[in-house]
Formats: structure tokens, sequence, C-alpha cells
């Protein structure tokens, strides 16, 4: 390796820089601005020109070396000319200087309040927009699903039932044989006081199948399968493959999201009654403990109270909140960003979103039920 060699020579009103040897890190980088301290008693050039006959092998220490020329020829309005550098070089340096350093002192300053309420509400413009128009494409495709003109992948759509029905039912089982003994607890510690804890099947029963049974079995999928749905579409995203179907002419809404929403407005019905019967069991097994209850005397009591239409408005609101569960999920995953970090963006948003639409959703179906006297 041949030693590094940097002189200046004058020409006219140009200083030409001679670049000789090899340019590696393993030395120190020169300093550019000192080139003209060290030829002070002349006048400042209008030009600097590089001579790079004599270069031999370089690494980024030249590149460093000639951005600090770069930035010295700009801060004094002087010429900066490329001379004979190596073509590379040149492609480098152009790529360097093509995006200006970034002014920190406004962002460390802070954005003004109408500033950020302006981009906050631009961002939740594009954010209603981009639903409304995923919301109006799903509904095209079951419209078109309904009068047998969509060409569906049969095959994803039963392996969304499977995985939303057996694969499901550990969870679901535990979950809501839990909740059905925590409210029959509760009714147990209140009605007993009034002697009334015979009543304690009719909290159970109005309970698990008007609410909890529905409203646990969609808080559970919605942690589990629209996550899964998000994470799912959000991968092929960002793999391309979702653009890959366009470019193909196949519509992603039609053979990625129908099926799986399809899917869960299949599976949530039959999940929330098995939720149901389930919490109705974990609850009598605490009424036949704590309250010396018969299973006869507790399902005596349930019989009473508890109507047909209260279990049909629990399987209307578990349909309801697989159609939430499936579009949240679906939507994320296809507005996901192009990089890795943005599917567990896009997963944890499909979570936070479709259980506030859920809790939202129950209590609008309550009180349309209130009003309507179901």
């Amino acid at each position: 390796m041949t030693s590094r060699t940097l002189a200046v020579r004058w020409k006219a009103e140009t200083l030409i820089v001679e670049l000789g040897g090899d340019w590696k890190l393993a030395r120190t980088i020169p300093r550019f601005g000192s080139l003209l301290e060290d030829d002070a008693q002349r006048s400042a050039p209008r030009a600097v020109e590089f001579d790079a006959t004599a270069l031999g092998s370089w690494d980024s220490s030249l590149l460093t070396f000639l951005q600090q020329a770069m930035i010295h020829c700009e801060a004094h309005d002087l010429e900066f000319r490329q001379g004979d550098l190596p073509e590379a070089i040149v492609r480098l340096l152009d790529l360097a200087m093509a995006v200006p350093e970034q002014d920190m002192d406004d962002a460390a300053g802070g954005v003004s309040l109408p500033s950020a309420m302006g981009t906050r509400g631009i961002a939740a413009w594009d954010g209603f927009m981009a639903a409304i128009t995923f919301l109006g494409e799903v509904t095209d495709s079951f419209l078109r699903l309904g009068l047998l003109r969509l060409r569906m992948r049969w095959r994803d759509f039963w392996v969304v039932v499977q995985s939303n029905s057996s694969g499901a039912l550990p969870i679901v089982t535990l979950i809501s044989f839990l909740v059905g003994m925590i409210i029959a607890f509760l009714g147990a510690v209140v009605l007993r006081r009034f002697g009334a804890g015979y009543f304690v099947s009719y909290l159970v029963g109005y309970g698990m199948l008007r609410e909890m049974a529905a409203l646990m079995t969609g808080i559970i999928m919605a942690g589990r399968t629209g996550a899964a749905f998000a994470a799912e579409l959000g991968s092929m995203k960002t793999t391309e493959e979702i653009d890959a179907y366009r470019t193909l002419g196949i519509s992603p809404i039609d053979h990625l999201v129908v099926p799986r929403i399809l899917g869960l407005l299949v599976t949530m019905p039959l999940l929330t009654i098995y939720a149901g019967f389930v919490g109705i069991l974990g609850g009598m097994v605490v009424a036949m403990m704590v309250l010396d209850l018969t299973a006869t005397q507790f399902t005596g009591g349930l019989l009473q109270a508890v109507t047909l239409p209260d279990a049909l408005l629990g399987v209307f609101k578990g349909t309801v909140f697989g159609l939430i569960i499936g579009l949240a999920g679906c939507m994320k995953g296809m507005q996901t960003g192009g990089d890795a970090r943005a599917v567990g963006k896009a997963a944890t948003s499909a979570v936070v979103l479709g259980i506030t639409l859920i809790i939202a959703a129950n209590a609008v179906i309550d009180w349309l039920a209130v009003v309507l006297g179901i």
C-alpha cells in the first residue's frame, strides 16, 4: 500500500488539490480547511479543482474529505470542480449530497398546536376515507357473492372455519366457564343476603345468554383471530404479494378478505351458543357448591325466566361481533406499511379497534333491545 499524498497548487484563481496514493481509514482524515489556512498569504480562490491522476485505492475516508471540500465551497461561495475524479467517487458524492441535512432546531422546539391539530385532522380524515373505501369494496364483493358472481377460494374459507371453531374451543371453554362461575359467585353473595339464592340461575342465564357469552367470545376472537388476520395480510402486503394479486388482475378483497370474514360469520354464532352453555354450566357448579341447589332446581329456575329471544339476542350479537372482528383485522392488514415493524402495529391496531367496536356495538344493541322491548 502506497502512502497517501496531498498537495495543492495554484492555477490563476483556482486552487488545485492533488490527490495521490492510497486513502484508507487507517490514517487520520485531513481537514480541507487546513489547506487554505496554510496558504493564508494568498487571496481566496474562486474555484477548487481536484487532480486524481496519481490516486491509488480509496475508501470512505476520501469521500469524507471531498464532502468537506464541497461543504466548504458552498459556505464560501466557491466553485467546486470535480476535475478527473473517478466516476465512482462522483456518483457517491452526488448521492451523499442529494438530500440536504435537516435542520433539527425546529423539531427540537416542538410543533405548534394548530399545526399538530391540522396534521392529526388530516390523518384522521385519510383513515376515515380509507375505511369507507374498504367497506365499500367488501360490500361489493358480498353482493356479488350473493348473486353467485364471485370467484372465491373456498379452501381458505374452510381453513378459517376450522381454525376458529375447534381451534378456538379450548380458550372459549375456559373463559366462558370461569365467567359463568364469577357471575354465580356475585349473585350468590348478593342474593343470599335477601334469602333469594334460588334466583341465581336467573342471573347466570340472563348474564351469559344475553351479554357475556357473545361479549367474551368476541373479545377473545378479536385478540386471537383479528390479530392473526392483520398479521397474515400485513405480511403479504410487506412481501408485495397483494400487489402481485392486483398486477395479475385478481381482487385481493375477493380472494383474501371475503373468505376470512365469511368464516367468522359462520363460526361466531356457534361459538356464542357454545360459550353460553359452558357459562351456564360453570354457574350451576357454583350454585350447587355454595347455595346447595340441585341441578334440577337450577335448570328449572333458568327455564322459567330465560326465554328464546334472550338466547337469540346473544346469537345476533355474536354474528355482529364476528363481522366487526373480520372487518377490523382484514382492514388493518390491508393497510399495513412496507416494513416488518408495521405488521406488529397492524396486529395491535386490529385488536384495539376490534374490541372498541365490539363494546360500542354491544351498547347500541342493548339500547335497541330495551327500546324494542326484547
